[in-house]
């Protein structure tokens, strides 16, 4: 019997609000008589958020010459957009670190994760997008939807879990079979119920079918790519077996020569240690 994709998140929302900070945070950003010194103060709120804050600032992401060793510096450097996207992403994490682990390693999922943020911001830099940031934000959330179904129908979860073996198939076509929808809606629903921007939201939502979005292709594109790179090279796991099915059409909107996969996935292998270390401590 198929679930209801809208319920599921409403349930999910009664225990899983957006992080305040995080929200704050993005407040604060669109009002533009704040401060510096008033981002400070609400990353200062989490000292645990503003730790990792500076952690991030000084890592290879960014590669600064000189050490960056207040929030205030780091908000200057690095830039309110970007900021907000890093802060978005610290507190999402934090939120499902007590997903049941005889259903799915964490680690492992999110190591998948962190890997996928991490290409889809090499990816993105390599375009010369603005806020590469909202990228890195999209790869990490991306399979967010699973955590949900993980939390909310774990039987249903098991269950797909089994027929993937069984049938050899991709996860996200036995749970619209098993389900009625798959883990890339779920997720986008719930960061549309989090008011989350809408490249964000999109990016998930299509990044199993980027071709079919009915808005800009880039940003599922990128995830979409990012997504099959990673599970190429065994990044961490998130229970898929398999590795996606290519899309062309995703891939030629991206206006990348082919060549410049090597130095993406260079690229990938210095930074994503740093990523690790910064998200998952």
């Amino acid at each position: 019997m198929a679930l209801d994709a809208e319920r599921i998140v409403t349930n999910v929302l009664k225990v899983a609000a957006l992080p305040a900070v995080a929200m704050k945070f993005s407040e604060a950003i669109k009002d533009p008589l704040t401060s510096n010194q008033d981002l400070e103060n609400i990353v200062s709120e989490d000292s645990a958020l503003a730790a990792k804050v500076l952690m991030i600032a000084n890592s290879a992401l960014f590669n600064f010459p000189s050490k960056i060793d207040t929030i205030s510096k780091a908000i200057t450097i690095i830039g309110h957009k970007q900021l907000s996207e890093i802060v978005l992403s610290c507190s999402i994490v934090a939120m499902f670190k007590d997903v049941p682990q005889d259903v799915i390693n964490m680690e492992l999922f999110w190591r998948h994760s962190i890997a996928v943020a991490t290409t889809a911001r090499i990816l993105a830099a390599s375009r010369r997008e603005q806020n590469i940031e909202k990228y890195f934000t999209a790869g990490l959330l991306h399979d967010i939807g699973k955590l949900i179904i993980f939390i909310e129908a774990p039987k249903y979860a098991v269950e797909v879990i089994n027929q993937c073996v069984e049938k050899k198939e991709l996860m996200h076509k036995v749970e619209k079979e098993v389900l009625g929808f798959d883990h890339a809606k779920l997720g986008g629903l719930l960061l549309k119920k989090w008011k989350l921007p809408e490249g964000i939201v999109s990016s998930v939502y299509y990044h199993h079918m980027p071709s079919v979005s009915s808005g800009d292709i880039v940003g599922p594109s990128i995830i979409h790519i990012a997504d099959i790179i990673t599970h190429a090279l065994q990044f961490g796991s998130s229970g898929e077996n398999f590795v996606p099915i290519f899309n062309e059409k995703a891939w030629k909107s991206l206006d990348l020569d082919i060549e410049i996969l090597g130095p993406v996935i260079e690229q990938l292998n210095v930074q994503y240690n740093e990523a690790v270390k910064y998200i998952l401590g």
